[in-house]
């Protein structure tokens, strides 16, 4: 029982992806100081024996064609975010010119679209409410970005870039079978939200980050890998050949990330790359129980829709995909009955133990799932996950919030299990309603205006 459970808190795909990823870490360093001996040296190898001197001109040369950020455009789908939008153009504008950068307010009621236009970037106005997949659709038609830039960044309209963002992503693109290039999501932390509960939920999403990340998308992303499940729509890049051929706009979704990922993959289009350093953006997550519990069902909704649009296919990554929802239902039953296992356990466990009722079934029951149990199957393993966010984020408080993380999880596969139901008996508009927002400093050192937190949408 203590074996099966650290299998399915850890997970076999986490176990197996980070395996992966380490031959790739070590892959790459290894490569890269082969690399750097060489262009210190300035020889090179030749095919058949002998060496020859590296052309100048060759040395610090890529292969494939280099991106420039003046070929990249910045689209930001925008409902209500009057709040933050500034910000966001004004990270944006750090990394393009801002006639790049392209707002779809998508029937705001707010100053959204007044406020991009007084920063001087492109505005589209949409009415009625499309729902962000709509908004992106639209804007990518409307602006004819697949034919006026070689690559299209996605930015959320809470999401702050970091300076070296298309310095560290673009790059990626140098390999011609690059299609897409997955951000790397990092949770804004400080200031730190108002509450003892946002600040928890915040710590629990960043540790999520960084365990999907760090132990699951490197691996996956590796170049004989490409099975990553998701680009996410807060901060990523896509190849305008490719995106032009992605259905971005697919009914009865109530998210887009999940579905356009997906399409690469049923096309063939090419990689999806991902690398912790590169292409990093920082993003507002959830300070409050109920927008988080909204978020989580509208993610898991949005991963289940996007299963039975697309449903399974001949190949790896519906193999590997295929594969993750088998355990990802396993450990979500493991979680929801949990709690009721352990009580019921330690009933059995007072009955026999201090009422001396020896009965099979109680004798059976009281060893089903004891503390013990829990302890090293259960907790231990989770700890891990927290020890590697702690180390990753040189945050010892993590560790402090470490005994809470478990409960999370549980609240986390009740919403999955409850969701699967509703993806394949119902569809969704895609019609979007704006988290709360609060004010604070972005990573970047930018003063948010001072406003209070107020509701939108």
């Amino acid at each position: 029982m203590i074996l099966l459970s650290i299998v399915l808190v850890l997970g076999i795909s986490t176990i197996f992806w980070s395996l992966a990823g380490l031959v790739r870490l070590v892959g790459e360093r290894w490569w890269r100081v082969r690399e750097l001996s060489r262009r210190a040296s300035g020889w090179i190898h030749l095919q058949f024996g002998g060496k020859a001197p590296i052309p100048r001109r060759a040395r610090h040369r890529s292969k494939g064609v280099r991106i420039y950020p003046s070929n990249v455009a910045v689209l930001v789908a925008a409902h209500n975010e009057a709040l933050v939008i500034k910000e966001t153009i004004l990270a944006a504008s750090a990394l393009v010119p801002r006639r790049n950068i392209h707002v779809i307010s998508d029937m705001s009621t707010d100053d959204t679209a007044a406020i991009a236009r007084a920063a001087g970037v492109k505005v589209l106005e949409l009415e009625p409410n499309r729902g962000k997949a709509g908004a992106l659709a639209a804007g990518i038609a409307h602006f004819d970005l697949c034919k006026r830039f070689k690559v299209v960044m996605l930015l959320d309209a809470d999401t702050r870039p970091t300076p070296d963002y298309l310095e560290t992503g673009l790059p990626l693109f140098s390999d011609p079978t690059v299609v897409a290039v997955a951000g790397r999501a990092k949770s804004i932390m400080s200031p730190p939200p108002p509450t003892a509960m946002g600040r928890f939920l915040v710590a629990y999403r960043e540790r999520l980050y960084i365990v999907v990340q760090l132990l699951l998308k490197y691996g996956q992303a590796s170049r004989g890998a490409n099975v990553v499940s998701i680009v996410p729509g807060f901060a990523s890049m896509y190849r305008t050949s490719a995106l032009a051929k992605i259905e971005v706009l697919a009914p009865g979704l109530v998210i887009e990330d999940f579905n356009m990922t997906f399409e690469i993959h049923a096309k063939k289009l090419g990689r999806i790359a991902f690398h912790p350093g590169a292409a990093v953006a920082y993003t507002q997550d959830p300070d409050n129980l109920k927008d988080y519990i909204k978020q989580v069902r509208r993610w898991i909704l949005g991963f289940w829709q996007t299963v039975r649009r697309h449903g399974l296919q001949f190949s790896k990554f519906w193999f590997v995909l295929g594969l993750y929802i088998v355990e990802l239902v396993a450990s979500c039953i493991f979680f929801v009955l949990l709690v009721p296992a352990f009580l019921l356990s330690s009933v059995a466990a007072v009955e026999v133990w201090i009422f001396g009722n020896r009965s099979d079934v109680f004798v059976f029951l009281s060893g089903v799932l004891r503390p013990q149990d829990v302890l090293i199957g259960v907790f231990l393993p989770d700890l891990v996950l927290t020890v590697l966010a702690a180390v990753s984020m040189r945050s010892p408080r993590f560790l402090l919030l470490a005994p809470l993380f478990p409960f999370m999880r549980i609240l986390d596969a009740v919403i999955c299990l409850q969701v699967l139901p509703k993806a394949y008996s119902s569809r969704s508009s895609g019609v979007w309603v704006s988290p709360v927002r609060r004010v604070q400093r972005t990573p970047q050192g930018i003063n948010v205006p001072e406003r209070s937190v107020v509701r939108t949408g």
